[in-house]
């Protein structure tokens, strides 16, 4: 594998060498007509590069942490998780499943991440002592060599979402949950948006992603959303504000979430204008 490690300018560089800018994707009328989204490479690069600096600061050392408060490490430009073995959370497990993923698109993945139970650092306090060892460099290259295929992964979780979201949903409600998908995902902006917000709060169908019986995944994003008099993506965003403000407020105080909420703001905010 080449080991070459990449910063956000570097892959902002070639991102601007391909000339991704000034490609129109037609993703968001592909899903509507088929359920699928084909993005051209430079459109995979663009929204890449979005997503790594919305979770990691476009950084490689961003690609592995660990949250103050959180009882498990994020990795990757989609922050997947890794929970410890016997320590399941409430939350969507991703990392395992973005690691197959990578496997099964020929990457060659180091043997003690491939055969893992679970994250091999068991504490944040470990997990920071050791973020110069070995295997954590090992780690960080995979991640850094591989932001196109986590792009992919992540475009395979939005295609898989809406059927998820629809047997969640009750039948009245149906309906307006897929119009509002296929509405959302008519423009390339909104394509990303979908994208990126199923990767960042998941498909909203867990009863266990809920405070008070409020969730605040994509499902809940588009059934918060109320008539669209522009751009859909536009109300998806303020759709997603309301949502991510609800889940704020009905949050245990001792999770102290109200310190991430202008970060998600400024993050739903971009929704307006894409990559």
């Amino acid at each position: 594998m080449n080991r070459l490690f990449l910063t956000f300018s570097g892959f902002l560089a070639v991102f601007a060498i391909l000339g991704c800018a000034s490609v129109e994707s037609t993703a968001g009328n592909d899903l509507a007509a088929r359920g699928r989204v084909t993005l051209s490479e430079q459109d995979k690069a663009a929204i890449g590069r979005k997503i790594w600096q919305n979770e990691c600061g476009g950084t490689v050392a961003g690609l592995t942490s660990w949250n103050q408060g959180e009882d498990f490490p994020s990795l990757g430009i989609g922050h997947f998780i890794w929970y410890v073995k016997g320590r399941p959370g409430p939350f969507d497990e991703s990392f395992p499943r973005m690691i197959d993923y990578l496997v099964l698109n020929g990457v060659k993945v180091p043997a003690w991440i491939d055969n893992a139970p679970g994250s091999p650092w068991t504490s944040r306090s470990q997990f920071l002592a050791e973020k110069n060892s070995r295997q954590m460099n090992e780690l960080r290259n995979l991640l850094a060599n591989t932001v196109s295929h986590q792009t992919g992964f992540i475009v395979q979780r939005l295609e898989n979402s809406l059927p998820k979201m629809m047997n969640a949903t009750n039948q009245a409600d149906r309906r307006r949950l897929e119009s509002n998908f296929y509405k959302v995902a008519g423009t390339r902006a909104g394509v990303y948006a979908l994208i990126d917000y199923v990767n960042f709060k998941g498909e909203g169908i867990k009863e266990s992603e809920s405070y008070n019986g409020q969730g605040w995944g994509l499902r809940d994003v588009l059934l918060e959303m109320g008539p669209i008099s522009g751009p859909a993506n536009y109300e998806f965003s303020e759709a997603a504000k309301r949502t991510l403000q609800r889940r704020v407020r009905n949050a245990p105080p001792s999770r102290g979430e109200n310190r991430w909420l202008n970060g998600w703001m400024n993050r739903c905010e971009g929704y307006k204008k894409g990559v």
